[in-house]
This record gives C-alpha cells, structure tokens and sequence, in this order.
C-alpha cells in the first residue's frame, strides 16, 4: 500500500528507468480499460515503443511531460502537446493522463490536472482542449475542475476490448 503523497514534477528528458515506469503504468491503464489510444493484446513491449517515440518530443520542449512519483516510482502523469501550428501559440492539447490503479480515487487525477494547467501557464498558454470518453471517470474529473464541455462524438473510438466509445470534446480557458 502507498504511503506517501505524490509528488508531481516535470521531466525534460527520460531515462532507461522513467522509460519503464512509464511503460508499466500504460501498461497498467490499459489492461484497466482506459481508452488511451492502444488496444489488447498490449504488451510491455509496444509500451516502451511509444514511450521511446515520446522522448524526442519531451527533450526538444515540444511536448511537456508531467509525473507523479510516490515510494513506488511513477504512479501518474499528464502531457502538454505544445508544438501546435504558427496560428495557435496560445493553446495546448493536454494529452495521454494516466493514474495507475492503485492510486485511483485518491485525488491524484485532479493534482495532474492542475499540475498540468499550471505549467501550461509557465509556458505563456491560455487555453487548453483534451478530449475523454463519453461520460467517463476522467470526463468526470474535467467537469470538476471547471473545463468546458464542448461536444459528444458518438463512436469516435475503442476501448482497449474493442468496443465503441464516444469521446467528448473540452477546453479551459486559463487566466
């Protein structure tokens, strides 16, 4: 059982090690259902490969990369796509959160989000736009912290099982 709190930083490069951890909570998110983009049969393999496609990004400040750690190591993280076309310098995509299972529904999303909308600032954005599915726990979340619901796309994509899901489309405004 995790005893500490997370503490939330911002990674400019990644390391065999965070490689891994992160690998492992896709991992984790995904063999929990979490319709991030990848579907079973998914392997610790194919995890590292897209974590492995990340790094680049993250090094070069195109993308902003946030983690959670307790005694465990990387328990959550968040994203900031922020190399977005010349007419949009403003704004960036928050992208690909993730809490591990065994750190949900301890309030460890909303700190991500936060974190998240924090650093989008620091980085002189303001306005952000994600998108979740449909009614889902993490939709859920946004409308608590005050996100802005802006459209359901019925069908959009799958959950890892395959199955249809909607996705919902938000923005936040930032001051």
């Amino acid at each position: 059982m995790t005893t500490t709190t997370p503490t939330i930083r911002r990674l400019r490069t990644l390391d065999d090690a965070q490689l891994d951890q992160l690998a492992a909570l896709t991992l984790d998110c995904v063999a929990g259902g979490a319709s991030i983009g990848f579907m079973q049969p998914f392997t610790l393999e194919r995890a590292r490969a897209f974590w492995r496609r990340i790094a680049p990004e993250v090094a070069a400040g195109e993308r902003a990369l946030l983690v959670a750690e307790d005694e465990q190591g990387i328990c959550g993280t968040v994203q900031l796509v922020l190399a977005l076309p010349d007419n949009q310098p403003h704004r960036a995509d928050l992208c690909k959160m993730q809490v591990h299972r065994r750190m949900r529904r301890r309030g460890l999303g909303e700190q991500l989000v936060r974190a998240a909308e924090d650093l989008a600032r620091e980085c002189g954005r303001t306005l952000l736009v994600l998108d979740a599915v449909t009614s889902g726990d993490a939709a859920r979340l946004y409308e608590r912290c005050g996100w802005i619901r802006v459209g359901d796309v019925p069908n959009f994509a799958l959950y890892p099982d395959g199955r249809p899901c909607g996705t919902t489309y938000y923005y936040r405004a930032l001051s």
